[in-house]
């Protein structure tokens, strides 16, 4: 059904996700780079920094979450479409916040495949 990319970024410059205004440009320039499908987004400000964000994709979701204080980002992206965009998404972010350290984890979504080829339809 899609890839899910799970991802901890550290050592990332707390001036790029700080503020909305930042984080958002970057990431509307990597959705949009990407290949990927923005429907809506949602941003919310933490006081005094930090940044939550929601985008709603055609093809499923991008989410991230900032720690500047910390110079930490959470991040996930799950899509049902190419698998080479979602991949090319996660290069993006990593090019434009530069982290020091990444962890990621690549979940894909399959229970639906694996249980059509023992109960066909």
């Amino acid at each position: 059904m899609g890839i899910h990319v799970i991802a901890e970024f550290l050592g990332v410059d707390p001036e790029k996700i700080s503020k909305v205004e930042k984080t958002k440009a970057i990431l509307d320039s990597v959705i949009a780079r990407s290949g990927l499908c923005c429907i809506s987004s949602s941003f919310h400000q933490f006081k005094p920094y930090g940044v939550s964000a929601v985008y709603l994709l055609c093809e499923s979701h991008l989410s991230i979450h900032t720690w500047p204080e910390y110079e930490y980002v959470a991040l996930d992206i799950f899509t049902c479409g190419s698998e080479e965009n979602t991949l090319k998404a996660f290069d993006l972010l990593v090019e434009e916040f530069k982290p020091k350290v990444i962890e990621k984890q690549i979940l894909r979504r399959e229970l639906y495949e694996r249980w059509k080829q023992t109960n066909p339809l």
